[in-house]
């Protein structure tokens, strides 16, 4: 109860305010803001406390309701002894019994599928039970990362539809799955759909992160405020703080992020661990390790082996240099989730601790299925790695015709660099560059883009913005960091921003030279000044 207190006294602050706080000027680190985000902090941190006492209970109250579940269903069966005939044109759609096929495992989630399952069966009125187990396979699919619960998941909505057209719980539910399987446009058309009908948060959630999918961050704005306004909760904080985010405004990131950690809840684990992965991640770009080891810690706690908390904990580990620790989190990850992004990382990461033969074979894998499991992170892979450059354009232009937003922009920039296109990258690294996001990689990538076309002052002036954040790329990337930093400072042009002369020509290209001397590296080494 404490936590909810605390997250809604802080709600009429925040329902007032803007959305997206980004009027081009970043607001100094004054002592009044350090006093307020340290209050946050310190709220933020009670929760915590609050949860892991939540989390015990919730551990006891589970293990009396798993002792108790079967009698309970038995007396829901026996409301209704007609309960297995009630909806038989429910039970005839095929959606239905592909959604109900045996479900194995013995964690937690599993049991709870396999309850509403049974419920499902057993109920005189089953819908209720169906759209549960449909939002059961929905998280199933997040924490396995196995698509097949994504269909599973759709499957309980397209048997609700099939008996009820335009039911709106399940049109929720499809929009998600939607969302999950990259299909935005047909998300964004029933999200568009459930805003017409009624007045709910989710549903303007829903149309919020379709349209951010797209690219299109003016409308996502409206939507997400407009979902705010009706609910401030962490679902609403969330999308709140990374579209702060995305507008460069990481101050008001981890303001709103601290507003979504303190209402996480054991009973939601997943989006608790993905909001305080997500405010950890903020804190690392700001520099506060103290503070993104503790929201990390915590991301943990909720879910242990969270990968993206782990991903995280071994990028908090290299930029420590200590790469030995960094490969075991790593590798924990990507068993769990076999995605290129975490491929890539540990391959990377095996490189910087000298065990080559084992970065070799994760790299095998990640070819082997990189462009299926996630085709615009495979396409960065191979931009970065100078390797079948154009494959990796035909990659993310198919991806683009989806999902326009700005990373998939970044992604063909860096492809079409790559094979050599340097005007055509250009242009897409502008869209990449137009909402103002402060991205390490995207200032990397602008970087190199602008010294290949000879705007040495450009280039200069993205360097020093991607220095600044270096922490948050990956080996490789920082050596192709150093390496634009050490031809930047060698080439004709900017000789006058050589390390051994005093005039510049641009204060970014000044920056430049006095960083030229420390992002040295040696072949195979990796910087992590």
């Amino acid at each position: 109860m404490l936590t909810h207190v605390t997250i809604f006294l802080c709600a009429d602050r925040f329902r007032k305010a803007s959305l997206v706080v980004n009027d081009g000027a970043k607001s100094p680190w004054t002592s009044r803001r350090a006093q307020h985000r340290w209050r946050l902090w310190g709220k933020f941190l009670a929760a915590g406390l609050w949860a892991g006492i939540l989390s015990t209970a919730s551990d006891a109250l589970g293990e009396d309701a798993g002792r108790s579940s079967a009698p309970a269903l038995n007396s829901a069966a026996a409301d209704s002894s007609d309960s297995a005939e009630a909806y038989p044109e429910l039970r005839a759609v095929i959606s239905y019994k592909i959604a109900m096929s045996p479900h194995a495992g013995a964690h937690q989630l599993d049991r709870d599928i396999q309850t509403a399952q049974q419920r499902v069966r057993e109920a005189s009125e089953p819908r209720p039970f169906l759209e549960q187990l449909g939002w059961l396979y929905v998280a199933k699919a997040r924490q396995s990362s196995d698509e097949g619960f994504y269909k599973l998941a759709e499957h309980c909505a397209l048997a609700l539809e099939a008996t009820e057209p335009g039911n709106p719980d399940a049109l929720l539910l499809r929009g998600h799955v939607l969302i999950s399987l990259h299909h935005f446009t047909e998300a964004e058309a029933i999200a568009s759909q459930l805003v017409r009908q009624r007045t709910l948060p989710f549903d303007y959630g829903l149309l919020g992160d379709a349209l951010t999918e797209q690219g299109r961050l003016a409308e996502a704005v409206a939507a997400y405020q407009r979902m705010v306004d009706l609910r401030p909760d962490l679902q609403s904080y969330s999308r709140v703080a990374y579209m702060r985010w995305l507008k460069g405004d990481l101050d008001g990131a981890i303001d709103v992020a601290c507003l979504a950690a303190g209402a996480a809840s054991p009973l939601d684990p997943e989006s608790a661990s993905w909001t305080l992965t997500r405010l950890a991640l903020y804190y690392f770009q700001a520099g506060l390790v103290a503070q993104a080891e503790v929201a990390r810690d915590s991301a943990l706690r909720f879910t242990p082996d969270y990968p993206s908390a782990l991903l995280l904990k071994s990028r908090m580990l290299l930029d420590a240099d200590r790469v030995g620790e960094a490969v075991e989190p790593l590798k924990r990850a990507t068993e769990i989730n076999p995605l290129p992004e975490f491929q890539w990382a540990l391959a990377d990461t095996l490189r910087a601790a000298g065990r080559a033969e084992e970065a070799a074979k994760v790299e095998s894998d990640l070819a082997r299925t990189g462009a299926q499991g996630d085709p615009r992170t495979f396409a960065l892979f191979l931009a970065t790695r100078g390797e079948q450059a154009e494959r990796a354009v035909q990659l993310v232009r198919r991806e683009l015709q989806a999902r326009a937003d700005i990373f998939t922009h970044d992604a063909l920039a860096w492809a079409l660099a790559a094979a050599g296109r340097i005007e055509e990258a250009q242009a897409h690294m502008e869209r990449a560059l137009a909402e103002g996001t402060e991205d390490a990689r995207l200032f990397t990538h602008a970087a190199v883009i602008a010294a290949r076309l000879g705007r040495t002052a450009e280039a200069g002036s993205w360097l020093v913005k991607a220095r600044g954040l270096q922490r948050c790329l990956l080996p490789s990337e920082r050596q192709q960091l150093a390496a634009t930093l050490a031809a930047l400072a060698m080439s004709r042009e900017a000789r006058s921003i050589s390390p051994t002369r005093t005039q510049t020509t641009s204060a970014g290209e000044s920056q430049v030279a006095e960083a030229s001397p420390k992002t040295k590296t040696k072949p195979g080494e990796t910087n992590e000044n």
